[in-house]
């Protein structure tokens, strides 16, 4: 992987996990000794990151880590939305035995990231298990568009789950979107993610009034 994709990476994910949290100015400078890397690298990811509205470059003042846009998120949900639930429909028509296997291993690594409250874990196992259902409508570039829109979502989806019992709720719900891939349903499994896809958005209030300095004034 080329060092600016690396550095793309990381600091996509720092950002996400609030690490490096909105609103904090950030130097080319200091991201670069941190990192290990040139200026180049650094300045290259931070111009991705401005196209995907997680940066924000002030004239005269620098670069700052943006606050969460509702409308981003809401426009990132409409587009995971639309995208996901068309590609579930497939999925569920194409699931293998051997893909149901996948997603049940996948499963249970959630839940073993649940019990030890290992949230980045869980992050990642979460995305995975999504990923696996796009890939398996057949069409491998709904999981790729849908993941360059979805900057702002990934924020609200990673504040969310240190909230008591949301994790437990979501694996809940990502083991009947499976239900229905299994009795091959399109129409279940549809209606089963689309309800699934909205628990997120919920989380907004609560989120914003635990952080309020996350967030872009309404």
């Amino acid at each position: 992987m080329p060092a600016r994709t690396q550095v793309y990476v990381a600091l996509r994910d720092a950002i996400v996990r609030a690490e490096l949290e909105p609103g904090r100015r950030l130097s080319e400078n200091e991201l670069a000794a941190r990192m290990g890397v040139s200026r180049t690298p650094i300045r290259e990811a931070l111009a991705r990151l401005r196209d995907e509205g997680l940066v924000v470059i002030v004239p005269q003042l620098g670069t700052f880590v943006s606050r969460i846009s509702p409308q981003a998120v809401s426009d990132a949900q409409f587009i995971r939305e639309a995208l996901e639930c068309a590609a579930i429909r497939e999925a569920a028509t194409l699931a293998t035995e051997d893909a149901l296997t996948e997603l049940e291993d996948n499963l249970r690594a959630q839940e073993r990231a649940d019990d030890h409250a290992d949230f980045d874990a869980f992050y990642v196992l979460d995305d995975d298990f999504h990923k696996a259902l796009c890939g398996l409508s057949g069409h491998l570039m709904v999981w790729s568009v849908s993941q360059r829109a979805k900057g702002h979502l990934n924020r609200v989806r990673r504040l969310s789950l240190p909230v008591p019992s949301y994790i437990g709720e979501m694996i809940a719900e990502h083991r009947a979107v499976v239900a229905a891939v299994a009795e091959h349903n399109p129409d279940e499994a549809e209606s089963r993610l689309r309800h699934h896809l909205r628990m997120v958005l919920r989380e907004i209030p609560r989120l914003r009034s635990h952080h309020p300095d996350f967030f872009e004034e309404p």
